[in-house]
């Protein structure tokens, strides 16, 4: 069947899943507050270059696969609600230090310092995720409605690409970067007191676990699909590092809910290469308007298009990833979008900082080059390669 639709239960959404939804925005929230106040920090503060930047940003991108093979193993041997709030325990325990070391004065603070704790950051973030996406949130759901928690809960952590930066922003601008650091380790350890209050049932761990596996980390097979998510969150990487404004993200938002709406009223029984095809489009289209920006008007609209285009692309990839794994491969499919997406958003940010710092139409335009490689890519072969090795 070459159309596309998503199935509604109301029921899907009680209050474990809720609460485990909000968990999933608020761990994201307490990342992405971070993404445009913690370079104007090194920036303004420490006097740091583009490149010591860029690593800071990107070396958060690498963090993310230092526990990945281990995940497995580590929700086998123990209950994995607590690992994962010990993981978010570690994330937080990262930007108090990194809110401790900013306390003791610009001369004192080595980049160096900054750069492991971003490090830690990424794999204690990464490791927090695989276990929300890949176990938390799906135990939460009836196995007839799990295709449909992954897609929801994934709009959560989605609408933190929006709310987050903009809170961040707002945070910095009006109460300074200390009280962004302590907002950040708020909304993660609020996070960890919804995961508390669900109740999860004690699971006999499976016999013969390995220590390290691809279990719960990555689809190998699924390559043709993360490279060419890779090549778009990429860019919408290298478009956050341009200092966007608190107002140009609350837009992002905007386009998010038209984004929701598209797709149950426009796209539910439209071609399945139709979203993914528009979201480009729309990336494309939000590129030149800011490249060229005659009115003021594009700094409303190119926002919006680009919170359509994020929404419908990152929503179809990830229910790719679902129906090209097997069925005990579901949660090893989320947590391959999840790298996939991340990956591409920090090494976008870092590369931004590094190559084009003060050079926007350079970011403009190797957006534009990366866009239509991606869509040249999904058209001509990632679509018809999903079609012929799609399990579901």
């Amino acid at each position: 069947m070459n159309t596309q639709s998503t199935p509604v239960h109301i029921r899907l959404w009680h209050r474990n899943f809720w609460l485990m939804s909000l968990a999933n925005l608020l761990l994201s929230m307490s990342m992405y507050l971070l993404i445009p106040t913690l370079p104007v920090w090194l920036i303004g503060s420490l006097h740091c270059n583009g490149l010591q930047v860029g690593g800071c940003m990107a070396v958060f991108a690498l963090g993310l696969y230092v526990f990945g093979a281990f995940c497995n193993w580590l929700v086998q041997r123990f209950r994995r609600n607590r690992v994962c709030i010990l993981a978010i325990i570690l994330y937080a325990a990262c930007v108090a230090a990194l809110y401790y070391i900013r306390g003791l004065g610009n001369q004192y603070i080595e980049v160096r310092a900054i750069i492991l704790l971003r490090l830690l950051m990424g794999a204690a973030f990464g490791l927090a995720q695989m276990i929300l996406s890949s176990t938390l949130i799906i135990d939460t759901a009836e196995s007839y409605k799990r295709t449909e928690a992954n897609h929801s809960a994934a709009w959560f952590s989605r609408f933190s690409i929006s709310l987050g930066p903009m809170i961040g922003l707002m945070l910095l601008w009006h109460l300074g970067f200390d009280m962004v650091l302590l907002a950040s380790i708020f909304m993660s350890m609020i996070a960890c007191v919804l995961i508390l209050t669900v109740r999860f049932p004690f699971r006999t761990p499976q016999e013969d676990v390995h220590i390290v596996s691809t279990d719960r980390f990555l689809l190998p097979h699924s390559m043709p699909l993360f490279l060419n998510l890779l090549m778009v969150s990429l860019a919408i990487g290298l478009f956050m590092s341009l200092g966007l404004s608190d107002r140009f993200y609350g837009l992002i938002m905007g386009g998010f809910l038209l984004a929701l709406l598209s797709q149950r009223y426009v796209f539910e029984d439209a071609n399945l290469k139709s979203e993914i095809v528009t979201g480009l489009i729309l990336l494309v289209a939000a590129v030149l308007l800011v490249f060229f920006h005659p009115l003021p008007v594009v700094w409303y609209v190119a926002p919006v298009f680009m919170g359509i285009g994020i929404g419908l692309i990152g929503s179809r990839f990830l229910l790719f990833f679902v129906k090209l794994s097997d069925h005990c491969q579901r949660g090893t499919s989320q947590s391959t979008y999840m790298l996939s997406w991340e990956t591409g958003i920090g090494v976008g940010i870092g590369l931004g900082y590094a190559l084009f710092l003060n050079d926007s139409r350079s970011v403009l335009i190797t957006m534009f080059v990366l866009i239509v490689a991606a869509w040249a890519m999904y058209n001509y072969y990632t679509h018809n390669w999903f079609l012929q090795h799609k399990n579901r």
